[in-house]
């Protein structure tokens, strides 16, 4: 009887800390985990000073993982009159539990800053309207709305 009731107590450990883990990992992700976060190398590539809208249409719609380490993220190549872009829209986790969905051949607004990834220009986006729709991704400073921060 001891030795069953010290497994059932090795199986309630090891119950809690595989949530206590679980539960960790869910919420540093809602924080802007996985390199996502405001205060990570990637999210202080965003300039308010090269800040531009572009209209086109969606040519595809990938995962991407922006730098070593990152949660991977979506990226939406974007035609518009002028050029063909890689639009940076955020960590997938966020985008996939949002209303608003980018699809190929969408036409799409997007509000973002110009930023040079891997020797080709490239937008982060703040902002996607679609239609009537818009799906806010940044703010003016460009901290992620994923964040759960936000300065004041």
């Amino acid at each position: 009887m001891k030795r069953f009731m010290t497994l059932i107590a090795v199986m309630a450990m090891f119950s809690f800390f595989a949530a206590t883990d679980t539960l960790a990992q869910h919420h540093g992700m809602w924080k802007g985990g996985g390199g996502w976060g405001p205060g990570a190398p990637y999210a202080r590539m965003y300039n308010p000073q090269t800040v531009e809208t572009i209209s086109g249409e969606v040519v595809s719609v990938d995962k991407i993982t922006p730098m070593k380490g990152m949660g991977y993220g979506l990226h939406a190549v974007v035609k518009t009159d002028k050029e063909t872009i890689s639009v940076h829209l955020g960590p997938a986790w966020y985008l996939e539990n949002q209303d608003v969905k980018i699809e190929p051949k969408d036409k799409i607004e997007v509000k973002g800053s110009r930023i040079t990834f891997e020797g080709k220009p490239a937008l982060i986006a703040a902002e996607v309207k679609k239609g009537d729709e818009v799906l806010t991704l940044r703010d003016a400073q460009g901290i992620p709305v994923w964040s759960g921060w936000r300065r004041r």
